[in-house]
């Protein structure tokens, strides 16, 4: 980032605003939604200024503009309408020690004015450091729709319950009502303007502790998807803004975890191949502690948790200690890999049945079944490969000699460093050697319906992260 978004406190702090016409007038309107201190230095005044002014809603100077009348302001803004004088006035303004945003100068703006989306005292402020105002103004459109007109009225009713809050419940109990407030029934009420039901219900939830929230610990098994940030589902994302603690692993894009609230806990559980520092019984274990604990935990797990996650060992062992928990599903490897290079798993007429397994089992690396049995019509995912891929490699060629595999190789899937490459099969190993691919790799064999030579099927195969 260029540019670093902060809200400033404006309550009684004085803001400079130099010119009188309508560029001055479309900043004046902004800042008198502050509680700030308003002063207009210009000549003559626009009839809509000199009307703040009669009123007294801004302080109208017309003496001559030094360093003087720039000291001690929150912001000056420079509009006189003059892109030479307004030049001129940032230089004096920046001599006085301000903060400057010349309009329509991004080059000498110390602040850029956003796009504000405005439910006081809730507020959205959209940026694109000068570079797409309009697109900010379509980013706000969206929002406008999205944050109905009374929820800046919750927002602060609830700030006025903060302190009852907080001397009645304890924290976790607190964090579980407020997530009640703004997510159901309150918020609901407020939304069809039934503000003193809503006020009522909070109030009676505040003082006696009963709002239907979950009590005790919880664990949810969430997929973060392939790795890019933006395939975790919606769901996802709100369980880790409601998580106490996170599990993740390691083939996760960071930025995810930017999703989760600031002050949950954070532990790495990554297992890399050959060196499992932590142990599924381990992290297992953990998770039942914390959820006993009374946490809210969110287990992230790559790709889907129920698709080669080992998420049943985890489940199996929330049920034996009768923990809540809940499955949120999330993309998995092979369809992600399968749509970062336009390729679908199935096809209409030539592929019909689609089948997930692994190339590494639990004794070590081994030829599936279904590579083995493979049959036309079918699509064998094959997850965890990159080991098994010279048996695999081998195994093909001697059963189907006569059949040109090609064979598709995408390193790290839907992210931002994505390798793809294209080899034959018989140099798929030393492929997969030279471009130092290990351990995650996903190889996808497909028998399409007719593309048979002699009595064998002419299939395609794609390794994938």
């Amino acid at each position: 980032m260029k540019t670093f978004p902060m809200f400033l406190q404006m309550a009684g702090r004085r803001v400079v605003i130099v010119g009188g016409g309508e560029q001055a007038a479309q900043k004046t309107r902004l800042i008198l939604k502050t509680e700030a201190a308003v002063e207009i230095w210009a000549p003559t005044l626009d009839p809509e200024l000199s009307g703040l002014a009669d009123t007294g809603r801004i302080t109208h100077r017309t003496g001559p503009i030094t360093q003087d009348s720039f000291s001690d302001t929150a912001l000056v803004f420079i509009a006189s309408g003059c892109p030479g004088i307004d030049m001129a006035l940032h230089a004096v303004a920046k001599a006085g020690g301000a903060t400057v945003n010349v309009v329509d100068q991004p080059r000498l703006c110390d602040a850029i004015t956003p796009s504000i989306v405005d439910r006081d005292p809730v507020v959205v402020a959209i940026g694109t450091e000068g570079t797409a105002p309009v697109l900010a103004r379509q980013i706000k459109t969206k929002l406008e729709e999205a944050l109905e007109p009374r929820l800046g009225d919750l927002a602060a009713f609830a700030g006025r319950m903060r302190g009852a809050a907080a001397a009645r419940l304890a924290p976790r109990a607190r964090r579980d009502l407020w997530r009640w407030v703004f997510n159901d029934a309150p918020r609901q009420l407020f939304t069809s303007g039934a503000e003193r039901e809503a006020a009522k219900l909070i109030k009676t939830a505040i003082e006696t502790g009963e709002f239907g929230a979950t009590k005790g610990g919880s664990v949810s098994l969430v997929g973060a998807g392939p790795g890019a940030k933006d395939l975790i589902t919606l769901r996802g994302v709100q369980r880790l803004q409601e998580a106490d603690v996170i599990y993740y692993d390691r083939l996760l894009d960071p930025e995810i975890l930017e999703l989760a609230r600031r002050d949950a806990e954070r532990i790495y559980v990554g297992k890399a191949p050959g060196c499992h520092s932590w142990p599924q019984e381990k992290i297992t274990q953990t998770l039942v502690a914390a959820a006993k604990r009374g946490q809210r935990v969110v287990r992230l797990k790559c790709g889907d948790p129920g698709v080669f996650g080992r998420s049943t060992e985890e489940t199996d062992a929330l049920k034996a200690s009768d923990i809540p928990f809940e499955i949120v599903p999330g993309v998995t490897a092979a369809c992600g890999a399968a749509a970062s290079i336009g390729q679908s798993l199935t096809e209409r007429g030539n592929i019909d049945t689609l089948v997930l397994t692994t190339g590494h089992r639990q004794d070590g690396f081994s030829v599936p079944d279904p590579i083995k049995d493979i049959k036309p019509g079918t699509c064998v995912a094959l997850y965890m490969a990159v080991g098994a891929a010279p048996r695999i490699a081998a195994h093909l060629e001697t059963c189907h000699p006569d059949v040109p595999f090609d064979v598709q190789v995408v390193a790290k899937a839907q992210r931002k460093d994505q390798i793809v490459l294209n080899c034959p099969l018989g140099d798929l190993v030393h492929t997969l050697n030279v471009q130092d691919i290990r351990g995650e790799a996903m190889l996808i064999v497909r028998w399409p319906f007719g593309a048979q030579t002699s009595n064998c099927v002419s299939p395609s195969v794609l390794a994938t992260v």
